[in-house]
């Protein structure tokens, strides 16, 4: 599943990942960081980026998870970001083990440099 993050790195437009029939003037996020850990018995999926659509982490994990289940190979992940078809991607993960644990601004908004 590491691998398939790292996939997402090529890629700027996440289409395919984002809620459908959504009112978004536009689909391109800047990756940071996406990865898997281990912590103890549990899984963790960590991602940063300049911005996140509406269900695109949800999204993201639900589809490594297919991923690392052998239901799709890295190539049919870039596929489907090629799509730009939200109809191919993973079943959007419950978003009760989501949790938003930092949000940074631009210094440019507090009237210093970045």
């Amino acid at each position: 599943m590491n691998k398939g993050a790292a996939i997402l790195f090529n890629y700027s437009d996440f289409q395919c990942f984002s809620r459908s029939n959504t009112d978004v003037r536009t689909y391109f996020c800047k990756l940071r960081s996406a990865y898997w850990q281990h912590d103890g018995e549990k899984l963790v999926f960590t991602i940063t980026a300049d911005r996140f659509l509406r269900n695109m982490v949800r999204a993201i994990v639900g589809t490594l998870l297919e991923l690392g289940l052998g239901k799709l190979r890295l190539d049919d992940l870039e596929d489907i970001i090629k799509s730009k078809d939200r109809k191919l991607a993973g079943a959007s993960v419950p978003a009760k083990g989501l949790y938003l644990t930092k949000v940074l601004y631009p210094g440019s908004i507090y009237g210093t440099k970045d």
